[in-house]
């Protein structure tokens, strides 16, 4: 039997349409599912950060409470994303939901003491790293070419404005009844887990039993395939670098709004007016650059954009008012989303399909732990500095490495043999194991050597 896989180069002929990408009934309750837990989790962010506040009147346990739902990604994100490949994704995933599910409505329990409310939370959020590499890894199995390119995009939009959503109506709701919140959140995930039960098709697991090594190994390799592999290393860097400036308004906007008073807006307006903008320009940036931009385009514009992220902020040295410093940060989000699915897209190409997962926890931890660097390192500066000037010239300093990121971009031809050395892997992986999955799956193998572990895939 001949070893096939589709094709994910995308069409240089023109990008794909949203009609094409929700066609595609798997996707459509990915899509769903991931929104509604998206939702649930910010609605609950907001309520047990203020049912800790309630029950105890200390904002540092409050602010516990929120930062807690981060530490899983800082202690083990790439250890609990390995989980994923042993799995079989749907399977990783629907009962991920179900665990959260069960949990929150523990933690909706009356008369939880706060340690205990803690400890249930984290516990909560240890299941987020390995259903977001399962979902990760699942979704080029399900679209190819360049509906994969916008699928991500669609994700990465309506994930940030279920941030916005989210913390607007978990505020609402938790301020007259915390509990109702925390429940509202077990149901989506319940309801996650049915549409992702229903909706998507039983893939095989990336790795079997028989293939299986130690987890830190696997860990390990994850890494290695990441930052060994110079395409996906030059990726890696490009979107760790942009994220590690385009947070800092976000990351500021308290003391920032609460320290300008040259306008009627009020501090908590101006506060909220600046956290707002950059997921606003981010979901602006995703949508419309992937939709009305072609895969050559994009690929063009790819560079550009991620200078444009940190060179966005850098008028901020100027010391502009708060809508203006929205602006901004909205411009900065723009040319970030701008930039991100095309980077993933390519990212998934030069990847074998079995490090998937993985390769998705350690990208994630990246993220998570850039971004929380930058938001302490400049808000220890801007005890020192007037915040204008330490984002304006943090940005500046963004532009320098963004430039040289842009310049030391692999060539053409490097991209081109790094996708193709992927692809002939996977082919030749799944030619030897005897085995090919309908849905493109294949044993998995690591470019850099033209071996690796021998997966198992669906016939």
């Amino acid at each position: 039997m001949e070893a096939t896989v589709p094709d994910e180069r995308p069409s240089a002929e023109g990008p794909a349409t949203f009609r094409e990408v929700f066609a595609q009934r798997e996707y459509r309750a990915v899509f769903l599912a991931g929104s509604l837990s998206w939702i649930g989790d910010y609605v609950a962010r907001a309520a047990v950060t203020l049912l800790v506040y309630q029950q105890t009147r200390s904002v540092a346990l409050s602010a516990a409470a929120f930062a807690v739902s981060y530490l899983p990604w800082l202690l083990g994100g790439p250890l609990l994303s390995a989980l994923a490949e042993r799995h079989p994704y749907r399977r990783v995933m629907v009962a991920c939901d179900l665990i959260r599910m069960a949990l929150m409505v523990l933690i909706a329990l009356p008369g939880l003491p706060v340690p205990v409310v803690l400890v249930l939370l984290f516990t909560t959020t240890l299941a987020n790293p390995p259903s977001q590499a399962a979902k990760s890894a699942l979704l080029p199995q399900i679209l190819t070419g360049d509906r994969l390119v916008l699928g991500l995009s669609l994700n990465g939009s309506v994930g940030q404005a279920a941030q916005v959503v989210g913390y607007l109506f978990g505020a609402a709701v938790a301020s007259i009844d915390p509990t109702a919140a925390l429940l509202f959140n077990a149901a989506t995930f319940g309801l996650s887990a049915l549409l992702l039960r229903v909706g998507v098709r039983d893939h095989a697991a990336a790795m079997t039993t028989a293939h299986r090594s130690h987890l830190l190994r696997e860990t390990a390799e994850g890494f290695g395939i990441v930052f060994r592999t110079p395409v996906l290393r030059a990726i890696a860097v490009l979107v760790f670098s942009a994220m590690l400036f385009s947070i800092v308004p976000e990351g500021l906007a308290a003391a920032w709004a609460n320290e300008d008073a040259r306008t009627g807006m009020a501090a908590g307006t101006a506060q909220a007016v600046i956290m707002v903008a950059s997921p606003v320009g981010f979901i602006l940036g995703g949508l419309l650059v992937s939709r009305l931009c072609g895969p050559a385009r994009r690929l063009v514009l790819m560079r550009p954009l991620a200078v444009l992220a940190p060179l966005a902020l850098v008028p901020a040295l100027f010391d502009p008012p708060p809508l203006v410093v929205a602006l901004l940060a909205a411009l900065s989000g723009f040319a970030v989303a701008g930039m991100i699915p095309m980077a993933n897209g390519l990212f998934v190409r030069a990847l074998p399909n079995g490090f998937r997962a993985r390769a998705f926890g350690v990208m994630a931890t990246g993220v998570q732990v850039i971004q929380g660097v930058a938001v302490l390192v400049t808000g220890l500066l801007a005890e020192r500095f007037p915040i204008p000037v330490v984002v304006g010239l943090w940005s500046a300093a963004g532009v320098l490495l963004m430039t040289v990121a842009a310049l030391r971009w692999p060539n053409r031809r490097t991209v081109e043999e790094a996708v193709a050395a992927a692809t002939a892997v996977n082919v030749a992986q799944a030619g030897a194991a005897g085995d090919v999955a309908v849905d493109g799956t294949t044993p998995l193998a690591d470019p850099r050597t033209g071996g690796g572990h021998r997966r198992h895939a669906v016939t």
